[in-house]
């Protein structure tokens, strides 16, 4: 059984990341050691007060403390990891670029009134789900011990118990939008003879080269040997 050091340092880089900003951001609630209306997603102070950190700052809190907080947290744990070590291995910059799309087309779906809220990263969360689901559909999962199904199914199963347990249901609705726009024009539409609409653009390329974590199949854009090492500056060479 591996300690929890071990198993933190064996975590893919970009689920790592995220899922240790949401808790240190949800930490940080905890303490009051900020309000949280300070980094909602408020159209009205984006526009009227330039507040433009608000597109980036509501998909780092989940909730507060709770259950419903340790529930999208264990998702994201479990099947973020899955993802990004399973049909995401050795492409950072693939699963990174996939959570950036999921972010921008969840702040264009967050512009119609019903799918309002003022923090997105529970749909950020579940488009994660719904984006492996669809990836390795036929994985089977125990429910409890008592159940079995396939993947597949798991995103309307977990909307069932939000349902059950009085849970907000449009967030998980937009996350399932998101992930199947995203598994569309990445997967099924290349599959069906056409244009991949949805590559990955170099700059993400580079953001990855330039932090030094992760590793990229194919990749146009090569890490230094002095990337991601402390005190020294990070740099990249492009494949040519």
């Amino acid at each position: 059984m591996s300690s929890p050091t071990e198993y933190y340092k064996s975590l893919p880089p970009v689920t790592k990341t995220y899922g240790v900003i949401c808790l240190m951001i949800t930490t940080a609630y905890y303490f009051n050691l900020f309000d949280y209306d300070t980094i909602s997603l408020s159209y009205v102070h984006i526009l009227k007060q330039f507040q433009v950190w608000r597109l980036v700052t509501n998909f780092f809190f989940i909730a507060p403390f709770s259950t419903y907080f340790g529930i999208r947290l264990l998702m994201l744990a479990r099947y973020g990891v899955l993802l990004e070590k399973g049909p995401f291995k050795e492409r950072t910059a693939d699963f990174l670029w996939m959570m950036i799309f999921g972010a921008l087309c969840l702040l264009m779906i967050n512009m119609i009134p019903i799918f309002r809220y003022w923090f997105l990263a529970p749909s950020l969360v579940f488009m994660i789900l719904y984006v492996w689901s669809r990836e390795v559909p036929n994985s089977q999962i125990t429910f409890f011990g008592l159940v079995t199904f396939q993947g597949v199914y798991l995103p309307w199963i977990m909307l069932g118990l939000d349902l059950i347990f009085n849970n907000p249901l449009m967030g998980d609705i937009m996350g399932i939008l998101a992930g199947h726009l995203y598994y569309f024009l990445a997967v099924l539409y290349p599959l069906s003879g056409r244009k991949n609409v949805l590559k990955t653009p170099l700059w993400v390329f580079k953001v990855v080269a330039y932090w030094g974590e992760g590793a990229q199949i194919n990749s146009p854009v090569q890490s230094t040997p002095q990337a991601g090492i402390a005190f020294r500056g990070r740099s990249y060479r492009l494949n040519r």
